[in-house]
């Protein structure tokens, strides 16, 4: 990209949603790490990338200042492991280093850790699932952002729902922090969150479509979804069985039929095992069917509407499904840019100051 307002390096990359919120900001993707083969072929179908994608973070992070570049803003969909404490004395006595690094050792946010200490970018944007913040009574979350604290950067956090932007109930903690020292303040009314969110019709596939081989098909005028995806006669029985049997034990378990005019519950990485979070509705007689990965990536936002452009998906349905059951959300990103950034490049000579206005999302 000529003349970026900033750069970026994009961590756990998966298919790019983090990614694509910052680059229409702007931003210049420098450094990608993403060690899931299929992830990356998604990736690389859908965006200009310039320089090698690094697999295994841990030996990106042997030697930060030598494998990753200089950079304004970090970017991390990191999966989180449990995290294990020991005592700053027995590390000592074992010659190991302690503080933030001995706290997050054997886990992949201590990469995290070691980029942003060694590279110390203006800020970066982290996302997890929201028990991060309740996970083991709550340590999890406070050693981290301990960790990030010591490393010089003010944190604020929230859970916020994608349900304002796009059809699903989908509920996940963001992590913003920028540097102490530049004295800049991020607050989260500065994003900009829809009161009223779309229903499910404003994603699925319409009569007056193209046709799009193999997730629909043209018969008679029409555009129609290929019967592929309607469940079969043993699977629906199994799944609505296994419904019966749990609620009779007053679990929660079970599938999830949805019309157009409902939200679905969160598609995840499982979901092509049999569908049963989010089943269309076929009407009365029909057995319902599964979204197809095209549904997907407008779920996810990749493709907001059947008017979008819409994304590459050069993988077979089984691994579409697993990678956008483990993106982001791309609209919530999008808006969480939006405010970023303007501060990001405050003191910056990329932008002149009626530029970094026009972008400044409305609080």
């Amino acid at each position: 990209m000529k003349n970026p307002h900033f750069t970026f390096v994009d961590l756990f990359a998966g298919i790019g949603g983090l990614r694509r919120g910052f680059e229409e900001q702007g931003g210049e993707c420098v450094w990608t790490c993403e060690l899931d083969a299929y992830a990356v072929k998604t990736y690389c179908a859908n965006f200009s990338v310039q320089h090698p994608i690094w697999g295994d973070i841990k030996t990106a992070t042997v030697s930060v200042q030598k494998n990753v570049p200089k950079h304004d803003v970090l970017l991390a969909g990191f999966p989180c492991q449990p995290f294990s404490l020991a005592g700053v004395s027995k590390k000592n006595s074992l010659g190991r280093p302690h503080g933030f690094l001995d706290q997050a050792q054997g886990t992949l946010f201590y990469d995290i850790a070691s980029i942003l200490k060694a590279r110390k970018p203006k800020a970066f944007l982290l996302e997890n699932v929201k028990n991060l913040a309740s996970h083991d009574s709550g340590k999890t979350f406070k050693t981290i952002v301990k960790i990030l604290d010591e490393l010089g950067y003010d944190v604020q956090h929230r859970i916020i729902n994608a349900s304002s932007w796009v059809p699903q109930s989908r509920q996940r903690i963001y992590l913003v922090g920028f540097r102490k020292e530049d004295n800049v303040t991020f607050n989260w009314d500065m994003v900009a969150c829809p009161s009223v969110g779309p229903k499910l019709s404003s994603i699925l596939h319409g009569p007056d479509e193209e046709p799009e081989h193999p997730f629909t098909v043209r018969e008679r005028g029409r555009t129609r979804v290929s019967e592929k995806y309607t469940l079969s006669d043993n699977l629906w029985q199994y799944l609505k069985s296994y419904a019966i049997k749990h609620k009779a034990k007053g679990n929660g378990f079970g599938c999830s039929v949805v019309g157009p005019d409902q939200i679905s519950r969160t598609l995840s990485a499982r979901y092509y095992k049999d569908g049963s979070e989010i089943l269309i509705d076929r009407g009365v007689g029909n057995n319902p069917r599964r979204l197809t990965p095209r549904e997907c990536a407008r779920l996810m936002g990749f493709d907001y509407s059947s008017t979008s452009k819409p994304m590459s998906i050069p993988v077979s349905d089984t691994r579409a499904y697993k990678q956008f059951g483990n993106s982001v959300v791309v609209p919530v990103i999008r808006e969480i840019a939006k405010a970023m950034c303007p501060l990001v490049f405050t003191n910056s000579h990329n932008l002149k100051k009626n530029t970094i206005k026009s972008i400044r999302p409305n609080s």
